[in-house]
């Protein structure tokens, strides 16, 4: 199914292209509830059809480590700090399988430079920020670089 989804995503995109003349970048978003073998049939479907990124990982339908909060049985998605040690693992799992071929944009429980660097080193090669801003406001990004600033230094 996914493969037929961004078949017809990239055949519109390349039609798209040959019209205006600019290829839009696209990238793709992914669950943290996915395993080994669902990582890797997705990341081969990315190659195949030429997508740009990866978001590694929209929200969760699980409640890991929230199951006995009194709003536990919330319907919708959960992010924030909950999120960060499945998210991380997929965002290890892609970079192993896609090396350096396809970006990896690490989301999930990023609410200080700690979470930020771990996405880093297990290979994401942006960040990004919504839970993290909504708790802390836009001060967050700036603590976030001091704190990366300490332990990665500029080259």
């Amino acid at each position: 199914m996914l493969d037929a989804l961004l078949e017809a995503l990239d055949r519109e995109r390349r039609q798209l292209a040959d019209r205006t003349g600019v290829r839009k970048p696209l990238i793709v978003k992914i669950a943290p509830d996915l395993d080994t073998r669902q990582i890797d049939a997705i990341a081969a479907s990315m190659r195949a059809h030429s997508i740009d990124g990866v978001i590694a990982t929209n929200t969760t339908v699980s409640r890991p480590g929230v199951e006995n909060h009194p709003f536990a049985g919330e319907a919708g998605g959960l992010s924030g700090a909950p999120l960060r040690e499945s998210s991380t693992r997929v965002v290890r799992m892609l970079h192993d399988n896609l090396q350096d071929e396809i970006p990896i944009i690490g989301v999930g429980g990023i609410l200080d430079g700690e979470a930020a660097l771990e996405k880093l080193e297990a290979g994401a090669r942006l960040i990004q920020l919504y839970t993290g801003l909504i708790y802390s406001g836009p001060a967050l990004v700036g603590r976030i670089l001091k704190e990366l600033e300490k332990v990665r230094p500029a080259t």
